[in-house]
């Protein structure tokens, strides 16, 4: 039995309570036939990510082997998800892709949405993986079916920290693009799907993050805040924020490997004065954007009175804290047991569901044992609460911690004062530099 809109909120519930997702640029179509084509770095997170973000029911192609996987195969299958059949698994079975193909053809036909991730792998790479063709192929035989094309849209699934506990998700939407043009009869099927593939890994490189190799990301992140906080425009919101920083990561990653392409020191001492500043802003718990930030008395007051409310709810945070600290110990140990065998990318996916899984037995068996001492109606209202009250614990314990933080930094600024005005004028010194390499870079690519 397949249900397809099972997967929406299963996957709105999961990535939604791992990560604090945003979605931001274009919007897909509310109805007609759609490809979604996406950056697969983070295993089955990334098609939950992209459902999220499409606001409508996603068919994907999966590999093989995951439809008889005996944790999520049945998810796999239950999700309406088409297998494809891939020379490394069994290369008997690849004949059986022209079925697979004819099915998503018809999908697609019939004014639906489907997903697939180009690069056929889950990886840790610090960039995009070579593509594959059946996205490509996918698109030109449904075009040739339904006789004229219909939108190719990129998505870039972009994480602050991809494995860490409520970091930052963000999936940044491309405009559709136009490849009508490759239907034509003249044009030979086989020089179309190269000619789409590349279109498609254009479309993708414009809304990922692509480093030369990990160890850049420190440089690329500081260089983008400090940018941000010295001389970047202020954001309306998180999608707004969440576009202009991969945008910024992109244009610093270019001129870093032009820097380091034409030769010289520069691009070193500016690196070497980056990590040096991000060093000390870690030692004093602060961002570019609040070391910029000058919080006056009366603001610190007026903010300190408008989060009097959350003492109130303090207690959910804590008997939430003690409720829920055993399964969630027990998650994480058999979660990283789990991905240590699969790869450093099936981390967040093994937490995911084995969380699901253990908190699940969890809220279970606390209900068991409330059942004898209240009765059958509380023991049910239990099962009902325990969920709610772990979101709401969440809530309250990370608007605490941002209130604590935000405090101690401005009791910081006070106490360290001379020093922060030093720390403040290396940061506009740097955003200058960083300014002036860029104008060096743009002018010798232009």
């Amino acid at each position: 039995m397949q249900l397809p809109w099972v997967m929406t909120i299963v996957s709105n519930l999961a990535v939604r309570a791992y990560y604090r997702v945003t979605v931001a640029g274009a919007r897909v179509p509310a109805d007609g036939p759609v490809l979604l084509v996406a950056n697969h770095s983070n295993s089955l997170v990334d098609p939950a990510l992209v459902v999220c973000a499409a606001d409508r029911t996603v068919r994907f192609l999966a590999k093989a082997p995951l439809f008889t996987d005996p944790l999520i195969g049945w998810l796999i299958k239950g999700v309406g998800s088409v297998p494809v059949y891939r020379q490394q698994d069994d290369p008997s079975k690849l004949v059986q892709n022209i079925d697979s193909f004819r099915d998503v053809h018809a999908v697609l036909a019939a004014g639906n949405t489907i997903g697939i991730f180009p690069e056929g792998i889950s990886h840790s790479s610090s960039a995009l993986a070579p593509l594959k063709t059946g996205a490509a192929r996918i698109a030109i035989g449904a075009g040739k079916r339904t006789g004229r094309d219909f939108p190719i849209i990129a998505m870039g699934l972009v994480f602050r920290d991809r494995n860490e506990f409520r970091s930052e998700a963000h999936v940044i939407i491309s405009e559709p693009f136009t490849w009508g043009d490759l239907l034509r009869d003249e044009i030979n099927e086989r020089a179309a799907v190269r000619e789409l593939t590349g279109r498609i890994e254009a479309a993708m490189r414009r809304v990922t993050v692509n480093l030369e190799q990990w160890e850049d990301q420190p440089i690329i992140d500081a260089a983008s805040d400090v940018w941000q906080a010295e001389r970047g425009a202020p954001a309306m919101d998180d999608a707004t924020v969440a576009l202009a920083r991969v945008r910024r990561i992109a244009v610093a990653t270019e001129a870093l490997r032009a820097l380091r392409g034409g030769g010289g020191d520069a691009w070193r001492e500016v690196a070497a004065a980056l990590q040096e500043h991000a060093h000390a802003l870690r030692l004093l718990g602060l961002t570019p954007a609040e070391l910029k930030s000058n919080v006056r008395v009366g603001e610190a007051l007026g903010w300190t009175v408008a989060r009097v409310p959350l003492v109130v709810v303090l207690p959910v945070s804590f008997v939430g804290g003690v409720l829920f600290w055993l399964p969630k110990q027990v998650t994480a140990r058999v979660a990283d047991g789990m991905s240590a065998t699969e790869g450093e990318d099936t981390l967040v996916t093994y937490r995911v569901l084995v969380g699901g899984v253990v908190f699940g037995l969890w809220f279970l068996l606390v209900a068991a044992l409330v059942w004898p001492f209240t009765g059958l109606g509380w023991a049910l209202l239990s099962l009902v609460l325990q969920p709610l009250w772990a979101f709401a614990a969440l809530a309250v314990g990370e608007r605490r911690q941002q209130a604590w933080q935000a405090a101690r930094r401005f009791f910081l600024r006070r106490r360290v004062r001379p020093h922060l005005e030093v720390v403040r004028e290396r940061q506009r010194e740097l955003a200058e530099r960083l300014h002036r390499l860029y104008d060096r870079v743009t002018s010798v690519t232009t």
